[in-house]
């Protein structure tokens, strides 16, 4: 049923927002529904009987030539994703997902080598024979050593994924028989990515753990600790990426949820600041750590940062649905 009013949301979205429509709409949902129902209680499948809705209603145009409502230019035409080409974009989604989770590990893997081989260096058990003014640059070149392969990935992904920018920005329709059997399998991918949200999200409770039980052993091993934090992060925000992005795939080509034309704007603003606070947690927290040695506190910076942007994030949407 949901995918019937995502389908009714979608068809009416460039409509101008007059009492005559809006009673258009509310009345060809009702009958939406009814016929739905009908359907169900004859023992259709569920995508049976959301394909036979859509396709026995799913014709603006006809139905406003039938109410006599005359719309200059009321829709842009979009082109229609065919089912290869949906198949073909969901394939390449997938591999894409992998590349960039790898690319951001790499960066990661890259900010911990340098916390290790800074503190190796500090209690001089590597590179003693290498001059004094040269030591506190080898951990820099070995992050750029791997930022660089990252960089690439994510590079590649963006040029692979090009042609179907249409869809990433949403400029394209859907036939109603495709949409039918997306929303099916949308139901049986969606179950790995709550299994990966949930062991990402353990690994990054217990993450701070490294921390603690490094300090038992004395301040240079609580700085390790921090490396190994910043692995533990690493491998969560790789399977977040990699469970996450097939259901995200789903809903791209189903325009809902997120991927919904107003949810769409809405989270323009919410990227804008991501872009902006995350970073800076980042710089917060290496700064902190190599000015003045609090490897042992620093960590903090990013739940505090998570807790405020969670809580940006709400009062956004409350206000911005309000």
């Amino acid at each position: 049923m949901e995918t019937i009013k995502s389908y009714l949301e979608n068809m009416f979205r460039n409509l101008p927002q007059t009492e005559e429509i809006s009673r258009m709409k509310s009345e060809l949902l009702s009958n939406m529904e009814d016929k739905y129902h009908e359907l169900k209680s004859e023992g259709k499948a569920e995508h049976e009987a959301v394909g036979i809705v859509i396709s026995e209603f799913g014709n603006i145009d006809e139905l406003l030539e039938e109410m006599n409502i005359e719309i200059a230019d009321h829709k842009e035409t979009y082109p229609e994703v065919s089912s290869e080409e949906a198949r073909e974009f969901i394939k390449l989604k997938r591999q894409t997902s992998f590349l960039i989770g790898i690319g951001v590990t790499l960066i990661l893997t890259g900010v911990s080598l340098l916390v290790f081989l800074s503190q190796l260096i500090e209690n001089q058990y590597i590179f003693q024979n290498v001059p004094l003014e040269a030591r506190g640059s080898l951990p820099v070149i070995f992050l750029f050593l791997l930022i660089a392969p990252a960089v690439g990935l994510f590079v590649y992904s963006g040029i692979r994924l090009e042609r179907y920018k249409y869809i990433e920005e949403g400029r394209f329709t859907l036939a109603a028989s495709l949409r039918s059997f997306l929303s099916d399998e949308l139901k049986d991918v969606s179950p790995r990515q709550h299994t990966g949200t949930i062991i990402g999200v353990i690994l990054c409770v217990l993450s701070p753990l490294a921390i603690f039980v490094g300090s038992l052993f004395g301040e240079n091993a609580s700085v390790y600790g921090v490396s190994i934090l910043l692995l533990m992060v690493a491998a969560a925000v790789f399977i977040f990426i990699t469970t996450g992005t097939m259901p995200e795939t789903y809903k791209r080509l189903l325009k809902i949820e997120e991927f919904n034309p107003e949810r769409k704007k809405q989270n323009k603003l919410i990227g804008a600041v991501a872009g902006i606070i995350w970073p800076l947690a980042v710089c917060i927290f290496l700064f902190s750590g190599f000015v003045f040695g609090l490897w042992h506190i620093a960590w903090v910076v990013f739940p505090i940062t998570g807790i405020l942007f969670g809580g940006f994030c709400a009062f956004y949407s409350i206000i911005n649905s309000n």
